[in-house]
């Protein structure tokens, strides 16, 4: 593929935060493996090219169905075309978490705006515990929800 051109920055450019991916990848793995600093970035430079594969996609079905936007839907119909069939799924389920997460967050937002209420080790758990249902949901421990038909719309 071709360097192209990402907000504005050379593909070169584009990455993830190398932080974040390495507290993911060492999650993922049990205690006692450890993962050389070449193994970590080649597994962020997958993802970064996962992403741009299917943020093309789902531009390419956004605009078939000459939408300007792309939509969850778009999301789910490009990993079909692209061989991710089997997560459709998953990713769903994971999307509808996110989204009921996203709702309870903004129903409590009065409570991040007054820092009293939260103290450093409560917001620790409460992030470790975010982590924890992530690795279960990734470890097929998910609970999921109705998967939509491949032409069925997930727009509320």
């Amino acid at each position: 593929m071709e360097p192209m051109d990402i907000v504005g920055k050379a593909k070169e450019d584009a990455s993830l935060p190398k932080a974040t991916m390495t507290k993911i990848i060492k999650e993922m793995l049990p205690p006692d493996v450890r993962v050389a600093r070449d193994a970590q970035d080649l597994l962020i430079e997958c993802c970064v090219e996962f992403i741009n594969l299917v943020s093309s996609e789902s531009n390419e079905v956004c605009n078939k169905e000459e939408r300007r936007t792309i939509a969850p839907e778009h999301v789910l119909k490009a990993l079909g075309v692209l061989g991710f069939g089997d997560y459709i799924e998953e990713v769903y389920a994971a999307y509808e978490q996110h989204k009921l997460e996203t709702m309870q967050d903004s129903l409590k937002g009065a409570k991040w705006s007054n820092r009293a209420e939260m103290t450093e080790e409560e917001a620790l758990a409460e992030q470790q515990r975010m982590f924890a249902e992530a690795r279960a949901r990734m470890n097929g421990g998910a609970i999921t929800s109705k998967q939509p038909d491949a032409d069925q719309s997930l727009e509320s």
